[in-house]
């Protein structure tokens, strides 16, 4: 195990100074709670905290809003770590011991992003704090990116070679354990809109020269028999074994209130995952064929719309091994007594007996949690899962670390979810994991500012690999970003500021 560096103690020391605005910046950032694509505040108090930290910040990148670029430095080596701030639909919870929200459609943290992009953001800043205090030579790049859970900022700065000279990546991850992403890494995300556009009705009784004629089927009858259809196929479009996944979301099916009119618009979207591109376009041929042929039966015309591709995880040993034993230093979140009691008092509320030790507070050797994901797997599945951040190792070496976030189990038991978010909400439970990821990126970062050998062996892995399994982005540079469909989002209207869907009354 390493000796703590003066680099890396200043680093540690820094933090541990500034763990009070992190936690007050993970609290506002968890309370706006904005879902994908519209994170206009949240993706502001990040620029703003950036720009107070003395990064240079370019906003609104690759076409995207609540995108920004943070830079500090100049110069080789170039090293990069991302926030994430987006929520989820109808994931609302208030930070408490039992269910409560005002409304149940409301978006909330889950994983929870808020987390993660505040570890991000507070390992970069005592990185860039030791960069001035020692004169570190290179260049450190922050990229904010929102919309992790449909997979869109980071293709799209991909393709438009926001990634392109990058000398490594230090990303991280909430998890139920404390270790880092090995050879396992994941599989490839892909998501189409599909619309459908009635635009000329009268042409489907037009040969008849009766005064009333049938209403055309119109776009919503069309989204209806997508989903059906694609229900159907859903049994053909791949074999029946390894973990791959198809989900579906109507975004319009028609409008009110005009219920005597066809609809004109209807738009339905597919994502899916699995372990590989060859696997993503089977599925890819199949929804085409669904929608042109549906299109036909109701009268309407069909335009895909592509929301994301991503390409799947490309490993990188030597930097996933300096990250842990970073890790290894630093050590797991550790969780006070007072902590503990929450979680506690979340299981007495729900009738289960309280547990002396809720958290994990172990790490979980690399080798281990290996082991732990290719048990899920058949044994010829090499990926599985997506996640975007993936774009960035076919650009760079990259490591995800894994850091715990406060949940709790009860043996043969699933829980509501809503227990794992009120935690995650909870102040100064959920610090202990954002300052331990914020420390280990932090670390890690200087050892490939520090020590060119290390960085050297991270790319040369990197080099080898790259050259064996090319994927290029998958997405053309000049397609411009889904930001201009009707994703949920928060409304003010005469009634106030509420959100789109919801609450009902009874």
């Amino acid at each position: 195990m390493s000796i703590l560096s003066d680099e890396k103690k200043f680093a540690l020391e820094w933090i541990e100074n500034n763990c009070e605005k992190f936690s007050d910046l993970h609290q506002l950032i968890w309370g706006y709670a904005e879902t994908s694509l519209r994170e206009y505040k949240s993706c502001e108090a990040y620029v703003q905290f950036h720009k107070k930290e003395g990064f240079e910040v370019i906003e609104g990148i690759a076409g995207m809003p609540t995108a920004y670029l943070a830079v500090y430095g100049d110069g080789k080596p170039v090293i990069s770590t991302y926030t994430e701030y987006d929520a989820v639909p109808e994931t609302s919870q208030e930070p408490v011991p039992y269910r409560k929200t005002s409304n149940p459609y409301q978006a909330g943290h889950t994983d929870p992003h808020s987390a993660l992009g505040v570890g991000a953001l507070a390992g970069a800043c005592a990185t860039k704090k030791v960069m001035e205090e020692f004169s570190l030579k290179g260049t450190l790049k922050v990229f904010g990116t929102p919309a992790e859970k449909i997979c869109v900022a980071k293709p799209y700065q991909a393709a438009k070679g926001y990634y392109d000279n990058l000398d490594a990546c230090i990303a991280w991850h909430p998890r139920n354990v404390n270790s880092v992403m090995y050879k396992t890494s994941w599989g490839s995300y892909w998501c189409v809109a599909f619309i459908f556009t009635c635009d000329e009705p009268e042409k489907w009784f037009n040969y008849s020269d009766l005064p009333m004629g049938a209403r055309c089927p119109g776009a919503l009858d069309a989204v209806c028999l997508m989903y059906t259809n694609t229900k159907y196929t859903k049994e053909a479009m791949l074999p029946h074994t390894g973990l791959w996944s198809i989900n579906e979301a109507i975004l319009v099916a028609g409008q009110a209130t005009a219920d005597n009119l066809p609809p004109k618009l209807g738009i339905i979207t597919y994502a899916w995952r699995s372990s590989s591109l060859a696997q993503q376009e089977q599925i890819w041929q199949v929804l085409q064929n669904n929608a042109e042929s549906v299109a036909k039966i109701t009268g309407c015309n069909v335009t895909p719309r592509w929301i994301t591709k991503t390409r799947t995880g490309l490993f990188n040993k030597n930097l996933a091994d300096i990250a842990y034993e970073n890790l290894e230093i630093i050590g797991p979140p550790k969780f006070t007594e007072e902590d503990k009691e929450k979680a506690r008092k979340i299981l007495f509320n729900l009738g289960y007996e309280p547990v002396k030790e809720p958290y994990n507070e172990k790490l979980t050797p690399p080798e281990e949690y290996e082991k732990q994901r290719r048990n899920m797997l058949p044994p010829y599945q090499k990926k599985s899962g997506s996640d975007d951040y993936v774009e960035f190792s076919w650009h760079c070496p990259t490591v995800w670390i894994q850091v715990y976030v406060p949940s709790i189990r009860v043996p043969g038991i699933r829980l509501p979810s809503w227990t794992h978010y009120a935690l995650c909400g909870m102040k100064g439970i959920i610090d202990k994991s954002i300052i331990t990821a914020g420390r280990t990126i932090s670390c890690t970062m200087l050892d490939l500012f520090t020590e060119p050998m290390k960085l050297k062996r991270c790319k040369e892995e990197y080099l080898t690999k790259i050259n064996k399994y090319v994927e290029n982005p998958l997405l053309p540079a000049n397609l411009e970003p889904p930001i201009e469909l009707p994703w949920p989002e928060y409304i003010t209207t005469p009634r106030g500021y509420e959100w789109k869907v919801g609450p009902f009354k009874k």
